[in-house]
Order: structure tokens, then sequence, then C-alpha cells
């Protein structure tokens, strides 16, 4: 989470782009979190000039469109910027568009502080609404014999009978190593009351075979480089899995059996009624 940057002493930027690597220097995020306000300001760049930025993960090797901070001075700044929140907003979701407005916000502050843009170009702009959703569909019994038939990897299958099997908390079975396990007992060794049935005690010696530590739930690549020694295989060289990456894998596999087609969370997985017969 961002701490408020103090101002600095530097001259002026003429490009919106150096502000934006200013900005960020001075502010004490995480890796990640430093990933996220990056492709965000450059994402208003492409708005800001009339642009829709390239969808998806293509959008992270494209260079934004070079542009002057002096386009969010008076008299056409704040003009500007309606524009590319309506822009943006017709292809993203609110709380996306939101998240992304609050980080510029954050940008806007800091460089009037430095006294480099004037005005706010920000001022009476508001995130779009966001819609009221309709209710989830429960996850029944049925929905639990269709999710353990979908044609799944061998990882995300473990990983949902051992989510719905012990009901344990979704951030201590990802943060589970090899030899955490007592595959015999079929129950994590330090907390032996969290046990698990007979689906995840067919899939989890799958998984495992082979790797005496390390991680249970591993990435489909290589860790990046200063991942450090416990979140990483030994024998493979993968990082462990990440909550966000677990969760986005089994909404994506469940939105087709989703009346409302929106797919169900690891929590709903995790609370739902038990027990599940095996199937397969």
């Amino acid at each position: 989470m961002a701490t408020g940057p103090a101002p600095v002493e530097h001259p002026a930027p003429v490009e919106y782009a150096v502000a934006a690597e200013l900005y960020l220097a001075s502010l004490r995020l995480g890796t990640a979190s430093r990933r996220v306000y990056r492709i965000a300001l450059a994402t208003w760049a492409w708005h800001l000039v009339g642009r829709v930025p390239p969808p998806g993960r293509s959008r992270r090797g494209a260079a934004p469109p070079v542009l002057p901070l002096a386009l969010l001075d008076p008299p056409d700044g704040a003009r500007r910027l309606r524009d590319a929140l309506e822009r943006r907003a017709a292809g993203a979701d609110p709380r996306t568009v939101g998240r992304e407005l609050s980080i510029l916000r954050g940008a806007v502050t800091w460089w009037r502080t430095n006294g480099w843009i004037t005005g706010d170009p920000l001022h009476r702009l508001r995130p779009p609404a966001a819609a009221a959703a309709a209710p989830a569909a429960v996850l029944g019994p049925e929905h639990l014999k269709a999710i353990f038939r979908l044609p799944a990897g061998l990882r995300e299958q473990a990983c949902w009978r051992l989510v719905h099997e012990t009901a344990a908390p979704i951030e201590r079975l990802l943060a589970l190593d090899v030899d955490d396990l007592d595959l015999v007992r079929r129950r994590i060794r330090a907390e032996p009351a969290v046990r698990w049935g007979a689906g995840a005690g067919r899939l989890l010696p799958l998984l495992v075979a082979g790797r005496a530590s390390g991680p249970v739930f591993l990435t489909e690549r290589r860790a990046a480089a200063g991942t450090p020694a416990r979140d990483r295989c030994p024998v493979t060289g993968r990082g462990r899995l990440s909550y966000r990456r677990a969760a986005e894998l089994f909404t994506a596999a469940t939105a087709p059996l989703d009346p409302a087609g929106r797919g169900w969370t690891l929590r709903d997985l995790r609370t739902a009624r038990r027990p599940v017969a095996p199937t397969g």
C-alpha cells in the first residue's frame, strides 16, 4: 500500500511518462503494487490522446504514447480527463476504473504539490457507479459434481478438492509445503484436525510425486529471480501458486456452469455443503 509521498526538488518534467516514473519512485510500494500503478498510469496515457490501449497481456509490452504533462493543465486538462474516463469506463468494469482513477488522482495531487501542473483537472470527476449484480447462484451438490468433472489439470482438481474437503482457510492451503502433508492419514502434520477426504486423498499423491519439499501447488512457469527459497520448488524451479491466480482459474473454469455466467469463487467452494461423493 502506498504511503503519502513528499514533494521533491526536481525540474518540471515535460513528458507525462517521466512524471509518472518520478511519482512511482516517491512511493513505498511492493513489486506487484508498483506494476499495477505503472500499468494504470500508462493506460490513462492512451486514453488522454483518444486511443484505446492494446488489450490484455499485449499491453504490458506496448509503449504508451508520448504526451506532454501540460495536457493536464487548464484550459483543456479537465475535458481531456473527462473524455478519457468515458472511454475507459466503456471498456472496463467500474471497480477497475475506480482503482485506476484513484491511482491517477494520487499522481495528479503529487504533481500539483510539486508545481508541475496547475489547477485540479480531476475536480468533481467521479468513477462510474457499479451496476447492482444479480444474486449469485448457490453452489449446490449438482454444481459440485459438475465442477469435479471439469477437464481441468491435476493441480486445479487437487486444489479444488482440498479446499472443499477441508474447508480450511484457502491462503493456509496454498501455503502448504510437500512435507506438511501426511498423505497416509490425509491430514496436515502440524494441524491434525485439518483432514481431507477421498477426492484429495487420491489426487495429492499424484501431484507431489517425486518431490519431498517445496510448495504443494506450483505455478506453470519457473519462479522469477529473487523469489524466496521457501516459495520455489527445489526440483522444478517453479514458484508457489498465488491466491489470485488460483482464484482466477477457478472462476474462469466454473463460469460455463454458473447460470449467471460469472463463475464461483474459491470461498464459495470452501463453504459449499459437504460431503460430496467421489466422481470418476
